[in-house]
């Protein structure tokens, strides 16, 4: 009897088809497991706050200009981003809860921008002002100078006994890529508008160090910056800034114990010890249990249900929250996303005046000019109140520049009026390291302009005709907006970098404020007796992140996940490649990336 052969496929095929259904099987039942648990939300019971409540404000992780929680599978880890509206509110409304009696704050791995930091300080002082008390304490393994300026807000600020904290004043270093693209063959051809020495996001990929004007420019925003910083925590601390210099200098602070000594926190503790002084101050019964608030979750529903019922009570104020580069579309601040904004608000009878918070370093030219258009539309309108976040600059300024009034903090990087364009020429590399080569056909000279083939300096110099073109506009721009000579706005622009409190000075900037003060400012402007402010895009219940607070809270994330990040300094590196692989067409941006810490 012959034996019967079975093909490779009969046994193959069913196998890996069966293998698919099972696992695409397994996805939609943990799908809808999750799914399950996070609509039970639905059904949570109703937010209290019982009496003798002090508020728990952990401070970690990113602040934005918008609240998010998601999963990033690139890191395996969760991006958890509190709102800077809903903390201020929050503040706002433990202020004026009377089961509120005190903030404890917890400051651990903060990440957010100088203005941002400032907006929190203020807010944290206001609370204070109302009678209550606000208890600060640095946990952290390593005490950031930007924590520790939040920190210094508070009555009281301790630190754990062995984290250290280096108090050095402020530096930058810059990464230069020239020597790198000469080892690969690579050129960029550079084209900025004229006069624009001071735009030097290009510097990195043809020169090897800072120019004169950026180092100047550099220089003098930091400087502003630090005298701000020593004045804050001078006048909390009782402590003059010029003390705060030697300090600095002579690198008197290495560890919270030497803090201590020369008065920048009060006590070492560990945190045991803390939370019995915050307990005494608000006199419990021996058996009593201190009432720790989660501030985050206090503020979001806090936040939440003033919104919704706003939303249904004819609101008179819109703030329209923009954040990150500027794109037409995708992530960050897009054209697309914001002029539908800004037609729904100009159209929405019950809107009497807008509020407009930028965060932004630019980015597209033509983007930034969609925006500036449905700016200007609104403002002829409805007035607009432009409110600037840690930095408006560039396509950030140009967007802002046909508002009424512009507010900044001080601590603000603004201005940076300027254009440029890059283009690689990729040509050289290709053919040196790899053998490629190119040959082409064409009807006309110019037909085929790609990174394969350098530019010839005609074509360059029509480049650099359309780049000035761009730049022109832009001073029209910010001489119209802001009532100034194309000739003043000249002075000023050539891509300078400004503070807030520099540009108040050169007329950049009307204010120097925050998101609160621009939007009482507005009000004001358009006699509202009573605010009903509404943001867009519409906030919306984060149930995801409520899932996630309650695992958080219940202990059950497992944190073993995080040693699978990349490092930090890598994931910087592949953030500035995307945001690099992302550029098309003339950009306004600013120059480089301010990470204060």
């Amino acid at each position: 009897m012959q034996e019967k052969k079975i093909s490779f496929g009969r046994i193959f095929w069913p196998s890996f088809w069966a293998a698919i259904i099972v696992s695409i099987l397994g996805v939609l039942i943990w799908v809808g497991i999750i799914g399950g648990i996070i609509s039970s939300f639905d059904h949570e019971p109703s937010f209290e706050v019982k009496n003798k409540t002090v508020l728990h404000m952990t401070l970690s992780g990113n602040i934005g200009e918008k609240g998010s929680s998601s999963f990033d599978p690139s890191t395996f880890s969760m991006n958890n981003t509190l709102s800077l509206a809903s903390i201020l509110h929050g503040l706002e409304e433990g202020k004026n809860d009377d089961k509120i009696k005190g903030l404890f704050i917890e400051l651990d791995g903060l990440s957010c921008g100088f203005a941002v930091a400032t907006e929190i300080r203020n807010a944290i002082n206001a609370f204070e002002e109302s009678g209550k008390f606000a208890v600060a304490y640095n946990s952290g393994e390593a005490i950031s100078q930007l924590e520790y300026y939040i920190a210094s807000a508070a009555n009281e600020n301790y630190g754990f006994p062995g984290s250290s904290f280096g108090f050095l004043g402020l530096g930058a270093e810059l990464s230069f890529f020239k020597n790198t693209f000469d080892k690969l063959d690579v050129e960029v051809q550079i084209i900025r508008g004229s006069d624009n020495d001071f735009k030097s996001a290009v510097e990195p990929f043809f020169r090897e160090k800072m120019s004169d004007s950026s180092r100047v420019q550099t220089s003098r925003y930091m400087t502003s910056l630090w005298l701000d910083y020593r004045k804050a925590i001078a006048k909390d601390r009782k402590v003059s800034i010029e003390e705060l210099d030697n300090i600095a200098n002579q690198v008197l602070i290495q560890r919270v114990t030497d803090a201590v000594k020369y008065n920048l926190i009060d006590k070492a503790m560990y945190r045991d010890e803390v939370i019995a002084i915050v307990t005494k101050k608000i006199d419990l019964q021996e058996d009593d249990e201190l009432n720790l608030q989660a501030f985050n979750k206090y503020a979001k529903k806090r936040f939440y249900q003033n919104q919704v019922l706003i939303k249904a009570d004819s609101p008179n104020i819109a703030v329209i929250l923009a954040e990150g580069g500027v794109n037409k579309s995708g992530d960050g601040l897009t054209s697309d996303e914001l002029c539908k904004l800004f037609k729904e608000v100009r159209e929405d009878e019950s809107i009497k005046t807008v509020v407009f918070r930028i965060n932004s370093p630019g980015g597209s030219a033509l983007a930034s000019d969609e925006i500036w258009r449905e700016v200007k539309l609104t403002n002829d309108k409805k007035k607009v109140i432009v409110s600037m976040g840690n930095v408006a600059a560039s396509g950030g300024y140009y967007v802002a520049a046909p508002a009424s009034t512009i507010f900044a903090e001080a601590t603000t990087i603004t201005g940076s009026i300027g254009v440029f364009g890059m283009i690689p020429y990729t040509g050289r590399m290709l053919e040196n390291k790899l053998g490629i080569t190119f040959d082409r056909v064409s009807t006309n000279d110019h037909a085929v302009m790609t990174t394969n083939r350098k530019l010839t300096n005609k074509e360059l110099k029509i480049i650099q005709v359309g780049v000035d073109d761009i730049y022109d506009r832009f001073k029209t721009i910010v001489a119209e907006g802001r009532g100034m000579t194309k000739e003043q706005v000249n002075v000023v622009a050539r891509g300078r970098v400004w503070t807030g409190r520099d540009a108040k000075e050169i007329g950049l900037v009307d204010e120097i404020g925050g998101l609160n003060d621009a939007i009482n400012f507005a009000a004001n402007e358009v006699k509202i007796k009573q605010a009903k402010v509404l943001y867009y895009p519409n906030v919306k219940e984060d149930k995801f992140g409520q899932f996630i607070e309650q695992l958080e809270e219940q202990e059950e994330i497992n944190t073993d996940i995080q040693s699978f990040q990349l490092p930090a300094s890598l994931l910087e590196y592949y953030n500035q490649l995307q945001q690099l692989e992302s550029i098309q067409g003339i950009q306004m941006r600013l120059p480089y990336e301010i990470n204060i810490k």
